[in-house]
């Protein structure tokens, strides 16, 4: 008699564990809308990286152009100016980027 019980007793707490540690369909839907909405901020987070690198790499070469022609004070300083330009382009994109990556990270953690 007490077998039966004990396994009883198990049997029923297994159930119990198994019917609720599975997600519902709503659930599971709710999840891969997350995981996507992650997944693209981070794939626009990598183009914001990318489009930032391209302008700062853009504006460099603008400014090595400008040397190149002209080495007076006005240029030079125009040149260090668009220089200066391309190093706030990089950083405001990184900045931008970890934003981006940051809110995927909060988006993954809401499941």
């Amino acid at each position: 008699m007490k077998t039966k019980s004990i396994a009883t007793l198990l049997g029923a707490a297994a159930i119990a564990i198994a019917s609720t540690s599975c997600d519902s369909k709503q659930e599971e839907v709710r999840k891969d809308a997350l995981e996507t909405k992650a997944d693209q901020l981070e794939s626009n987070a990598d183009q914001t990286r990318k489009n930032a690198e391209a302008a700062a790499d853009q504006a460099e070469k603008q400014a090595s152009d400008m040397r190149k022609g002209d080495t007076s004070k006005a240029t030079e300083a125009a040149a260090d100016a668009t220089e200066n330009a391309a190093d706030a382009t990089r950083k405001e994109g990184e900045k931008r980027a970890d934003q981006l990556e940051n809110a995927a990270d909060a988006t993954r953690d809401q499941k």
